[in-house]
């Protein structure tokens, strides 16, 4: 049997997803790797995986994408893994370092960017810039060093009056459907085991782990985010 090649998003944020798929039959019916979120991003894009756990921004460039879960990575206002840190406010900032790691959020910055604060930044490779975007795990030992920092689900809920969606399962072909339903019950384990994937985790200095995976990730792929998505793809195209 061929396996089905999945990848996942190797942050905290993902922890739950990997430990339903880890404690599931489904184990034995896939090819899993963990990765940050632009290689997850190339390798769907590219036709190295299947399935990923893809920025929503990169569904832009998969031909016939097909999201395949009820789940997501989601905040409704803060999620507290991705911001822009500076030592000055947003308004007096020129320049913006971009993260590496990121597709969806450096969109998202460029988006609010223009359209929220109304600011046009100079956008750098350089860590000489003003205020730089940073997602992830990264963040956590990050919050104690910069005065102003600016949550991106939150601002985009103050600018949209929406959740944000940063990453949604999906495949770039057709996925046959006795997989996807045992896929989503793989995931929703691992979300309703919540409690042992924290306990599992080694404590992080400045997070909640409790408070991040129960309640700043929203996981459930509900109409509002969806509309979300569909939004925040017209505003990209703008760009």
């Amino acid at each position: 049997m061929t396996k089905i090649k999945v990848s996942a998003v190797s942050y905290t944020n993902s922890k739950p997803f990997v430990y339903g798929i880890m404690h599931s039959d489904i184990l034995d019916q896939i090819d899993l790797s963990l990765d940050i979120p632009s290689v997850c991003a190339n390798k769907l894009i590219e036709n190295q995986v299947d399935i990923g756990l893809v920025p929503v921004a990169a569904l832009l460039q998969i031909k016939d994408y097909q999201i395949i879960s009820n789940y997501c990575i989601g905040a409704k206002g803060n999620v507290d893994s991705v911001f822009i840190f500076s030592n000055k406010p947003i308004q007096e900032i020129s320049s913006l370092q971009l993260d590496a790691q990121s597709r969806t959020s450096n969109n998202l910055s460029k988006v609010l960017l223009k359209y929220h604060w109304k600011i046009n930044p100079e956008f750098v490779v350089t860590d000489m810039a003003d205020a730089f975007v940073q997602i992830g795990d990264r963040t956590f030992s990050n919050r104690d060093h910069y005065p102003y920092q600016y949550d991106l689900a939150a601002e985009w809920f103050k600018f949209a009056g929406l959740p944000f969606v940063f990453a949604v399962w999906a495949s770039n072909k057709p996925i046959p459907e006795d997989f996807k339903i045992a896929f989503n019950e793989a995931l929703k384990y691992g979300l309703d085991h919540r409690k042992e994937v924290i306990s599992g985790l080694d404590k992080v200095e400045n997070l909640d782990l409790e408070d991040y995976l129960m309640k700043k990730i929203d996981f459930n792929l509900d109409e509002d985010k969806l509309i979300a998505i569909a939004k925040f793809h017209d505003l990209i195209r703008t760009l």
